[in-house]
């Protein structure tokens, strides 16, 4: 489970960082990716090139952004992290929300694991 803590962790670091190359470090080339509100799918992604496309373009909504880890869960084919996630928005949005405002929030995220390899990132919030 060390092992898996440790993928983990370089994920959010990268994220925090805004480096899709360490995010996708430990992806599997058919990863999927869901972003899940309210137990809606909001967002699914096939493969690593949709995941680091989005990711890409992700990068320009926000001037800051930062995940911290609370608490691990693990499973025998996947980990959980409840997560908090404190984000500043770089551009108004089409939502309403506007350039500057603050987002605020509590999460998880379930990761799936095959071989030390992420297949399966699910967004909880």
């Amino acid at each position: 489970m060390k092992d898996r803590e440790i993928i983990i962790s370089n994920y959010v670091t990268a994220y925090n960082n805004f480096d899709v190359d360490g995010m996708v470090a430990d992806f599997d080339d058919n990863i999927v990716f869901e972003n899940m509100v309210n137990d809606e799918v909001t967002m699914e992604l096939n493969g690593i090139e949709e995941f680091r496309n989005q990711a890409e373009q992700a990068i320009d909504l926000f001037s800051s952004r930062q995940q911290t880890i609370n608490k691990f869960i693990h499973n025998e084919n996947w980990s959980e992290i409840e997560i908090e996630y404190y984000a500043v928005l770089a551009v108004d949005l089409p939502n309403g929300l506007k350039k500057g405002d603050e987002l605020d929030m509590t999460g998880k995220s379930v990761f799936e694991f095959s071989e030390n390899k992420i297949v399966r990132l699910t967004d909880i919030s």
